[in-house]
C-alpha cells in the first residue's frame, strides 16, 4: 500500500473510534469529539456548520472528506440537520446558519448568538443550558451517522453513545434517539 493510502487509512481509522486524547468533557458530553479541523472522530459532524460555509478553520476543514468517508451525501447531511433542527425546537434567528444544528462546540465566547439563543431555549443558569444543548448534540451526532452508508464504520461511535445516553436516564433524550428523519 502507498504511503499516502496508508496515511489516509490511518485517518480513517482513527476518526471511526473514540480516542480520549482526542475528545473534550463538556457539559452533558464526556468525551465529546473535538472538531473535525482538529482531528476529532465522526461524531464531530455534529459541530460542522451549514454547506459551503467552513468558518473559522477554513483552511483545515474536514467535514466534506468525512461525509464521504463514512458515505453520507452533503445534500442528507443538511437534511439530517434541518429535520433535527424542527425536532428539537432549534431553528432561531439569534445563530449563524438560522439553527443550532450548525453551531460548533465552542463552549466560551461564541462569537456568534448561541449563548443568548440557549439560554432563552433552555433557561438559565448557562452551564444548564450548555448540557441540554451538548446532550442534543449527542442525539444529532447519532442521527447523523445512522445515515452514513458505510456502517462499518461508524457502528461503534452509535453504539457507544446510544448506550451512555441510555444510563444517563433521560427519557427524553432517549426519545429524540427514537425518532428517524423522512
Amino acid at each position: 500500500m502507498s504511503d499516502d493510502r496508508l496515511r489516509g487509512f490511518a485517518q480513517i481509522s482513527s476518526r471511526a473510534r473514540i480516542v480520549k486524547e482526542m475528545t473534550r468533557d463538556v457539559p452533558g458530553w464526556d468525551c465529546a469529539p473535538v472538531p473535525l479541523c482538529h482531528g476529532g472522530d465522526y461524531r464531530a459532524l455534529t459541530f460542522c456548520c451549514h454547506l459551503g460555509y467552513p468558518l473559522t478553520f477554513s483552511d483545515v476543514c474536514s467535514r466534506k472528506r468525512a461525509l464521504e468517508e463514512i458515505g453520507l451525501s452533503e445534500a442528507r447531511y443538511v437534511e439530517v440537520k434541518e429535520w433535527f433542527s424542527d425536532v428539537v425546537g432549534w431553528r432561531s434567528d439569534l445563530v449563524c446558519f438560522g439553527s443550532l444544528s450548525y453551531c460548533c462546540m465552542r463552549r466560551r465566547g461564541c462569537p456568534g448568538g448561541r449563548g443568548y439563543a440557549l439560554l432563552k431555549l433552555y433557561g438559565g443558569p448557562f452551564e444548564r443550558a450548555l448540557e441540554e444543548y451538548f446532550l442534543r448534540k449527542r442525539a444529532l451526532a447519532i442521527h447523523l451517522l445512522r445515515e452514513a452508508s458505510r456502517q462499518e464504520l461508524v457502528k461503534g461511535l452509535i453504539d457507544a453513545e446510544v448506550s451512555s445516553i441510555k444510563r444517563l436516564g433521560r427519557r427524553d433524550v432517549v426519545e429524540i434517539l427514537d425518532l428517524r428523519p423522512p
